[in-house]
């Protein structure tokens, strides 16, 4: 029966599409050329242990399997999602027999994310002494996936999306392997392409579907866009909640806000919630935004993002998007300050410093006639009651003495805090010069 990595003509459009050879391989220059990692691998023929990590459909198991084919190794293709401790132990037995006929092997591990830590480190000896080059392939961050000990015996390649010339060297090789031209008008060939979003097998897949359509549908000739959009599908988000690219979109999110770029922010978010992420979770994170980025430098943000998630949820989705659009406008175009986040970053270095320091006398109330006669609330002035409105008292710690840890800034509202605290600093050395 054959396998997913074997090259039968029977097998699928996307199958038959594989590379034969390095030179067929599309998009992954950087990785392959003469002077590149793998391109030299190739042309010494000493290959060693290496992670292949890149989207779907980039190339990872060709790859592979023609590394394997160009070096005379054999070859050997698992997935993680299907096999076990008991299929690798008879990989290891196979590749010590073939060891000693000189010929080395190449273990593949499709996923190889999907193993556990113990079962990761089950590859370490084995790796180490040459019973298999280790060759894995993962969609994930291999630093948040893998062993640090696995990691360090194996070198990590990152592939990239395939680029749209990349997409239409495929496209030229079915049509060349079919003998048939695509049945699409050109703007629904470029729209192919772009639903395929890099993923060489999706678009294979896309293919296959177009090329076996029957000749009654083309009657009318090419199909436009929207005939064509009948007959594939568009290619869902790739996008997992709880690994890197979450992460990574809503660092993209807080990166462009920050940055005050609306149209990226926008972006951002939209694909977040077309790939279905939880709107809780990227109202909470604005939200978070809005106190720590823009702070008091527009303290209105926080009613906004507040006000903002309220709405979201008393209307849902669709109706609600658009609230979650104007905070995301609000908060990118607004002026930025974080300077309240470094003041309670040092009030909290300093209240874990100094924890045990009591704050002055005068400023602890006296409700009992013991706490008057110790001192409690001795000398206390009402500030409001000042000619002023300021007293100029220490509210420190005696041991301390007055701390500064918030420094407003130029700008937006803060310009008006910056003001205000000088006048009373102004007013406290008047004072302090006053009682001397």
């Amino acid at each position: 029966m054959p396998s997913l990595f074997d090259s039968s003509v029977a097998q699928p459009l996307a199958d038959r599409l594989r590379p034969q050879t390095i030179d067929e391989v599309v998009g992954q220059d950087h990785l392959l050329s003469a002077d590149a990692p793998l391109g030299r691998m190739l042309i010494t023929g000493k290959v060693s242990s290496f992670i292949l990590w890149g989207p779907p459909g980039c190339g990872k198991t060709t790859i592979a399997r023609l590394l394997a084919h160009h070096t005379d190794m054999a070859f050997e293709p698992i997935s993680a999602v299907f096999s076990g401790v008991s299929d690798l132990r008879k990989i290891f037995e196979t590749a010590k027999q073939r060891r000693q006929t000189g010929r080395a092997t190449i273990l593949f591990v499709d996923e190889i994310h999907r193993f556990n830590r113990s079962q990761q480190d089950g590859f370490l000896p084995y790796v180490e002494d040459g019973t298999v080059v280790l060759v894995g392939a993962t969609t994930e961050n291999p630093s948040f996936e893998l062993n640090a000990a696995l990691l360090s015996r194996c070198k990590v390649f990152v592939l990239k999306r395939l680029t749209e010339e990349a997409l239409e060297a495929i496209i030229a090789r079915a049509e060349k392997l079919t003998g048939r031209t695509l049945p699409l008008v050109s703007e629904a060939r470029e729209q192919l392409k772009a639903m395929a979003d890099g993923d060489g097998r999706y678009l294979s897949n896309m293919l296959e579907a177009l090329f076996d359509l029957p000749d009654r549908d083309l009657a009318n000739g090419p199909l436009s866009v929207e005939k064509m959009m009948t007959v594939v599908a568009r290619r869902p988000a790739v996008y997992d909640k709880d690994r890197e690219g979450h992460y990574n979109l809503i660092s993209a999110v807080h990166k462009s806000m920050r940055g005050s770029d609306p149209d990226a922010a926008l972006y951002w978010v939209a694909r977040m919630m077309t790939a279905g992420e939880d709107p809780k979770y990227i109202f909470r994170r604005l939200t978070r935004f809005a106190v720590e980025d823009v702070g008091m430098a527009d303290p209105n943000a926080l009613l906004q993002a507040v006000s903002a998630w309220q709405a979201y949820e008393r209307l849902g989705s669709p109706e609600g998007d658009l609230a979650l659009a104007q905070l995301v406008v609000y908060l990118a175009t607004a002026p930025k300050s974080i300077g309240v986040y470094k003041a309670w970053n040092a009030a909290v270095r300093a209240a874990k410093e100094t924890g045990s320091l009591m704050p002055p006398m005068n400023i602890l109330n006296a409700p009992t006639k013991l706490m008057k006669e110790l001192g409690y609330s001795d000398g206390y002035e009402y500030d409001p009651d000042t000619a002023n409105g300021l007293s100029g008292a220490n509210y420190f710690p005696q041991e301390m003495g007055r701390q500064k840890f918030y420094h407003p800034i130029e700008r937006g509202f803060e310009r008006e805090i910056v003001k205000r605290i000088a006048y009373w600093d102004k007013l406290r050395k008047e004072i302090e010069n006053g009682r001397r």
